[in-house]
């Protein structure tokens, strides 16, 4: 194992009084429809895990296999499959909806048990004297419909998050398709949620965004229909992709599903931009949780991709205040400013 000692631009900087107590390093790279590199800062070939956002391409294989229509799930299904939720009501009611309609229950889910991420559903739980369950798990739409693949396509469920099963080699098929790198190239790893996670350069983490959204030479009718289906899903649904407070619900449901955005955890986030047909990825170095979508806000706004109201409603992802534990505000976060080349933010 090599230890990576980063050279990367400072992203995001920490400020209490008028001193920058801290930063963040990190980079991010934006592709456009040819796959050409039109914007970068940072190492971009660097090796990582896209985490979650891998999320949008692990549940193709299903929606191929013709077993996602033969359950009759529609878009809500779909976008919970593909969330990292926040474990409120309305997205372990969805859930439970699609185990139910393949006769399972939440003992089937091997994701394990997390602590839903609101503190209101936390103390819902310890007032109902219950604990967090494999439920709450922002990733347990996605193991629900690992398992939906299985029941259709009569594969193993006990071991559906063995790296050799055949829903997950279908899965590292599909992220070398769109990820354009070959499959014995990607790295293999282990998710949070116990479940396979491959990995591959931020260059290739942006290719695949655009290649979400883009006609490619490879991508046959079937391929774009399910691209289509997915990019539907999660902007008619922002809620469930994510939920209350979320840069991801907030992001497409503020520009009406104009920008396609996926958080993964450890310092992630990617976008789609249908309408330009570009791909965005960003790495944020120490795997923080936050800095990535200041960095993204940073990046649209600076590239013109958000109108000047949406800017202004997405403010509080972008400029965060840090309060002490009194209340007071005492300084802020925000990242630094970007200077995209002229010809892309024209």
């Amino acid at each position: 194992m090599t230890t990576v000692i980063s050279s990367n631009p400072i992203l995001v900087e920490n400020i209490r009084g008028e001193v920058v107590e801290s930063f963040h390093r990190g980079s991010f790279c934006v592709v456009d429809e040819q796959g050409n590199v039109i914007w970068s800062q940072g190492d971009i070939q660097q090796v990582s895990f896209p985490r979650s956002a891998l999320k949008y391409f692990q549940h193709i294989p299903f929606l191929l296999s013709g077993g996602f229509d033969s359950f009759g799930f529609g878009d809500r299904e779909l976008a919970i499959m593909c969330a990292s939720h926040n474990g409120e009501p309305m997205h372990l009611e969805v859930v439970d909806d699609v185990l139910g309609r393949i006769s399972l229950n939440s003992d089937a889910l091997k994701c394990g048990a997390q602590q839903p991420t609101l503190k209101k559903d936390f103390v819902a739980l310890i007032k109902a004297n219950k604990e967090p369950s494999c439920m709450h798990n922002n990733c347990s739409g996605k193991h629900a419909g690992f398992l939906a693949h299985c029941c259709h396509n009569h594969l193993d469920l006990e071991h559906y998050l063995s790296a050799s099963h055949p829903l997950h080699q279908q899965i590292k098929q599909i992220t070398s398709l769109f990820y354009e790198v070959p499959e014995e190239e990607l790295a293999v790893g282990v998710d949070g949620c116990s479940a396979p996670i491959f990995g591959m350069p931020l260059y290739n983490q942006a290719l695949a965004y655009k290649n979400l959204v883009s006609p490619m030479s490879w991508k046959n009718a079937e391929l774009t229909i399910a691209c289509d289906r997915i990019v539907q899903a999660v902007t008619k649904y922002p809620l469930l992709i994510a939920g209350t407070k979320r840069y991801c619900t907030d992001l497409m449901r503020i520009t009406n599903g104009r920008i396609v955005g996926k958080t993964g955890a450890d310092g992630i986030y990617c976008l789609s931009i249908p309408h330009k047909k570009w791909g965005i990825a960003i790495k944020i170095d120490d795997g923080k949780m936050g800095p990535q979508y200041q960095v993204a806000q940073e990046i649209l706004m600076k590239l013109n991709l958000l109108t000047a109201e949406e800017a202004e409603r997405l403010q509080a992802h972008w400029h965060c205040d840090n309060k002490n534990f009194a209340g007071n505000l005492v300084g802020h976060s925000l990242a630094v400013s970007l200077t995209p080349p002229s010809l892309i933010s024209e």
